[in-house]
């Protein structure tokens, strides 16, 4: 929320934000909302807000809220926002534990809207999640006995992506197959359906969690149930022996790994690259070197790890200020313990 909120919902007793004031605005029965600057307020509705306020209303309406369910903040999609505050204070989910059933019961099936690899047409899909069997399965016919692809809960991600796919219930599932990133395109076009998946994968990977590291804290685990990606965009890049044109491609910058594909909503990533840290010698220099040729777009980049220089051409400079600012986050980022291996993979990959 904002620091200073210019809106209150007068029946909840909360002060709210400009963005939130409008979704408030659409649960009218349980949510009355007024300017706190414009709007005539009489004695008895200060007196309520000034009986309750935000940190009141939250010990009561989420009371039971779970450890692994997203609180999203004024940088989330408006879906997300929107199913928060009507799970709160409009369904009372954080109150009644029996209606956290959807997300929390381990197991979670039905049908989602999914992209084709191929034609990028959205056909509806059956997906199960089974915490016990620990994975996101989906079919391709309603009457399959086989899975088209099983998705370990333990290298799950999901993202809401909106704008790349095109629909405001849009959610991205990235998983590890034969360790390369493979990514899918999902909607439902009830948003509470696709919230409530969102929530189950977060749920799944927060008891898969707990059990991989017992002594870990809530606090310690709740970043890890998934992420938003560092940053993503086009750039142009050149091959290995950096004598080959310049080809535009989008880029994500998913934790340590820098994936680039040739359209943003391609299933699998044309390549990889690992970002260690400074101390191990990784690190990223603002411009290219001398003798580079091919690039169209004037605002280089050069990421420098153990075994070979990366090049890379923005379009703009605050776009090249953006990855460069994106790139020294994830080098000043000492590396853990996990990250070893799969820098070594990296290294090892044909």
């Amino acid at each position: 929320m904002e620091r200073y909120p210019d809106w209150a919902s007068h029946s909840l007793g909360i002060f709210i934000c400009l963005n939130c004031s409008g979704i408030h605005r659409n649960i009218p029965q349980v949510s009355k909302v007024k300017s706190v600057r414009l709007d005539d307020w009489d004695d008895a509705q200060v007196e309520f807000m000034a009986a309750n306020g935000n940190n009141v209303a939250k010990a009561k309406y989420e009371s039971k809220m779970p450890p692994f369910y997203y609180k999203p903040t004024f940088l989330d999609c408006q879906l997300l926002r929107e199913q928060w505050i009507r799970a709160k204070y409009e369904r009372k989910e954080f109150i009644h534990s029996e209606k956290q059933e959807p997300y929390s019961a381990g197991y979670r099936e039905g049908f989602l809207w999914k992209r084709g690899r191929d034609n990028g047409q959205f056909l509806s899909r059956k997906f199960v999640l089974s915490e016990r069997e620990g994975a996101l399965k989906y079919f391709n016919k309603n009457d399959a006995k086989e899975p088209k692809a099983i998705m370990k809960i333990e290298h799950l991600n999901a993202t809401f992506q909106p704008a790349k796919i095109g629909n405001p219930h849009g959610l991205q599932i990235t998983y590890l197959k034969d360790n390369s990133t493979r990514n899918i395109f999902v909607y439902h076009e009830d948003g509470k359906e696709i919230v409530d998946w969102f929530n189950a994968i977060r749920a799944a990977r927060f008891h898969y969690l707990q059990v991989a590291f017992p002594g870990a804290s809530d606090v310690d685990l709740v970043p890890k149930l998934s992420r938003n990606y560092l940053k993503e965009g086009y750039m142009e890049k050149t091959g290995p022996k950096q004598t080959e044109g310049f080809k535009k491609r989008w880029f994500t910058m998913d934790d340590r790994r820098l994936m680039y594909f040739k359209d943003p909503l391609d299933a699998f990533a044309r390549g990889e690259v690992f970002i260690g840290s400074k101390e191990n010698s990784y690190k990223v220099l603002e411009g290219l070197p001398p003798s580079t040729q091919g690039n169209h777009w004037q605002h280089g980049i050069t990421i420098v790890t153990p075994d070979r220089k990366f090049l890379f051409a923005c379009e703009t400079e605050d776009d090249q200020l953006e990855w460069i600012t994106t790139f020294q986050k994830v080098i000043s980022r000492p590396m853990l313990p996990q990250e070893y291996a799969v820098e070594a993979h990296f290294k090892h990959k044909p």
